[in-house]
């Protein structure tokens, strides 16, 4: 039987910033939620103290009544099937959902999913596509599957990566994309016109979450390469190099013309005026913004100005 979307009981499971775009515009749009289904409360900041997930946040503000789960074991599974779901959503929700679970609603699950699918499939696809120098990207939403991210693809929409985004910049302006994309995926569900197209799976590739060590900057790559890694790891999980045995955090650099032959990793410039410039692969990498451990990000020629002996000119730094 065809619901309005008053009548249909939708679940929604999300849990970072990310994913509020997408509920505040079921929300806006008039949408039944049942339950919001997040992960745990986390430890964060200095002290360590447990917050909770943004999703969790808004949906307590909004009234809606709200789940976590570590891992929808039987427990939950009984939960999710006493709410009766018609629906359910998922944005970054951050586990893999069971058969038991994919099977409750009769409606199916569709998710938002941060690429054009099938390519950057996995946990990390915004980031990655600029590490990786994407020039487009955007969202797809599709009905989940057992698979990860391999189910039926719904709608996409499409944006140009711009040339100095980072990845945090990129994910904010993907989140606000998907909760567009998401809403003409339901008007279409509603009126019986949404159409779903199976993946290719010759065209399919993935991507996921970085290792603890990706961070480190090899400067024996390409200099362009170096900048995208810089600004696509920006906020999260940061790029980075050692000097003077300190983790110093680079949020920002670009490629700079040949300054004549130079090992990799040598230090080429290191003071206010000339600023910091590392030699690469190919080309000088000049770092425009970093963090010190214990000081906000700042300029890297600010930084040279107050910190001359953190970097000097002919040695080479050990990533």
């Amino acid at each position: 039987m065809t619901k309005n979307k008053e009548e249909l009981r939708i679940v929604f499971l999300g849990t970072p910033e990310f994913a509020l775009p997408s509920l505040s515009m079921l929300l806006d749009e008039g949408y039944h939620i049942a339950a919001v289904c997040t992960q745990p409360d986390r430890p964060r900041g200095r002290g360590h103290k447990l917050a909770p997930p943004p999703v969790k946040v808004l949906a307590e503000e909004k009234g809606i009544p709200v789940y976590q789960f570590e891992k929808i074991s039987r427990e939950g599974l009984e939960t999710l099937g006493e709410l009766r779901p018609d629906l359910l959503i998922t944005v970054a929700f951050g586990q893999i959902l069971s058969r038991d679970v994919l099977a409750l609603p009769p409606m199916g699950c569709i998710n938002v999913h941060g690429s054009l699918l099938p390519k950057y499939r996995g946990a990390a696809p915004i980031e990655w596509a600029i590490v990786n120098g994407e020039k487009q990207t955007g969202v797809t939403t599709m009905y989940t599957a057992y698979e990860l991210d391999a189910g039926d693809m719904l709608e996409k929409d499409s944006v140009e990566i711009g040339e100095n985004e980072t990845g945090g910049e990129l994910r904010e302006r993907l989140s606000v994309l998907g909760a567009k994309t998401l809403k003409r995926t339901l008007e279409k569900l509603l009126a019986g016109t949404l159409v779903r197209t199976p993946q290719k799976e010759e065209e399919a590739s993935y991507y996921p979450m970085f290792q603890r060590d990706f961070g480190a900057v090899d400067f024996s790559d390409l200099a362009e390469n170096l900048a995208n890694k810089i600004r696509g790891l920006n906020p999260a999980p940061m790029a980075y190099l050692m000097a003077g045995g300190q983790k110093v955090k680079l949020l920002m650099a670009r490629a700079r013309e040949s300054m004549g032959a130079h090992a990799p990793g040598e230090i080429l410039a290191a003071d206010p005026k000339a600023g910091l410039v590392i030699q690469a692969g190919d080309l000088p990498l000049e770092i425009i913004t970093l963090q010190y451990p214990g000081k906000k990000p700042m300029a890297a020629r600010d930084f040279l100005r107050g910190n001359s002996g953190v970097f000097k000119a002919g040695e080479t730094v050990l990533q």
